[in-house]
């Protein structure tokens, strides 16, 4: 068996995927001074990977969880660190538009959201606000009644970020080995590093596993904790890109707990993303296969309700995105039990992206075993309560309704 050499022997980190979770985590590791070493099977950024996308959204509209709301206020004050520190600016805030099906009533989603804004300081704007009415021009009127426009949000140009965290991470002196994981290296219950695929040793005083939606396969004791979901994604060309970008169509959900439908502004080349957040399917990640045909109609059966100047925009591009789910629909990251030095750090369960500003220090804590204030929610904790992320859909016998 070859072994990699090691340059500093006492901080040698492992990272396990090349992801917003990897690629936060071997930036922050690095800058700390551990030698990181982050291995995957995939050309990074991987094609395959759920951050390797052309756009999230970003927002701290969280129904009436204040962890994630206060979480993702802090990762917004983050994105705009690195607007300013990076050469070209991936987030751009927009602003998001929450759509109602039905006047908002204690209890949903949308008015929770705007409750805990509103406590918190943030000031949503009506729907019927003039600054408000020219960002629903493509919305029918009657799916435009009920809602709020939140300001302070947006998205981010996802694959782009990635991107750049890598070549940060290389420019910090991280190394990145092309081969996967095969097991991990162990002397006795401490972890040792990590035996790749190629049958090679890495090793590593910490071995983080982020390797998202393929973390289960390659640590099968986690499958009680996180598993593979595929969830479709359909991109429209719409003839007038500029009547669909910026603050004229900003990134919208719609009655999202209820419906799962969300969106994004058209990018240049007058493309614009349709998401589903939803219950999806449990798949492999390697057999994802294709977005269905059953999917196109719900599509379309949603714009004409809601969106009537989409309905005839063709399709050029779908994608099955796979969330790594958690049991709970709070990100994982922490420690293992009985496993000393595997840091676990995934289940985005769909929403995890917009956080990647705050990621790389939260990982990087539970390598170093430092106190974190967000762990209480995002650390170790043994797979009891199954729940969702409040936003998201989970209920398939009214996936049909628009």
């Amino acid at each position: 068996m070859d072994t990699i050499p090691d340059r500093h022997a006492n901080r040698r980190v492992v990272v396990v995927g090349g992801g917003v979770f990897g690629a936060t985590a071997a930036v922050e590791l690095a800058t700390r001074g551990w030698q990181v070493t982050v291995l995957d099977p995939a050309p990074l950024p991987a094609a395959g990977a759920s951050s390797t996308d052309v756009s999230k959204v970003v927002r701290s509209d969280y129904g009436s969880d204040v962890f994630y709301h206060d979480l993702g206020e802090a990762s917004i004050d983050g994105w705009h660190r690195w607007n300013r520190d990076w050469p070209v600016a991936r987030y751009h805030e927009d602003g998001f538009i929450l759509l109602a099906g039905r006047p908002m009533q204690p209890g949903g989603y949308e008015f929770e959201t705007r409750r805990v804004l509103e406590d918190r300081g943030r000031r949503p704007v009506a729907l019927s606000s003039p600054e408000v009415k020219s960002r629903l021009e493509h919305v029918a009127p009657d799916a435009a009644q009920h809602g709020y426009f939140n300001p302070r949000a947006g998205w981010a140009e996802s694959g782009a970020v990635v991107s750049q965290l890598l070549e940060l991470a290389a420019a910090l002196g991280v190394d990145f080995i092309q081969d996967g994981m095969l097991e991990l290296a162990s002397d006795g219950s401490i972890v040792s590093g990590v035996v790749t695929t190629s049958g090679r040793l890495v090793p590593g005083d910490r071995v983080v596993l982020a390797a998202g939606a393929w973390t289960p396969r390659l640590a099968p004791w986690l499958q009680s904790h996180l598993w593979p979901v595929a969830q479709p994604v359909v991109h429209l060309s719409v003839e007038n890109p500029d009547e669909f970008r910026g603050e004229r169509f900003v990134p919208w959900a719609y009655d999202i707990s209820s419906t799962g439908w969300y969106g994004f502004p058209a990018l240049d080349n007058g493309h614009l993303k349709i998401g589903h957040h939803g219950p999806g399917n449990r798949l492999d990640p390697d057999e994802r296969g294709t977005v269905d045909s059953d999917h196109d109609e719900r599509l379309r059966a949603f714009l004409g309700a809601v969106f009537p100047t989409l309905l005839d925009a063709p399709i050029v591009h779908r994608r099955v995105c796979m969330y790594c789910d958690s049991f709970d629909g709070d990100l994982l990251i922490g420690e293992a039990p009985d496993r000393d030095g595997v840091i676990i750090a995934t289940g985005g369960s769909g929403h995890g992206f917009k956080f990647a500003p705050m990621l790389g220090g939260i990982i990087a804590d539970a390598v170093e075993r430092r106190p974190n204030p967000w762990e209480s929610r995002l650390g170790w904790r043994e797979a009891t309560q199954h729940r969702t992320e409040e936003a998201r859909y989970s209920d398939r016998s009214r996936e049909d309704r628009p």
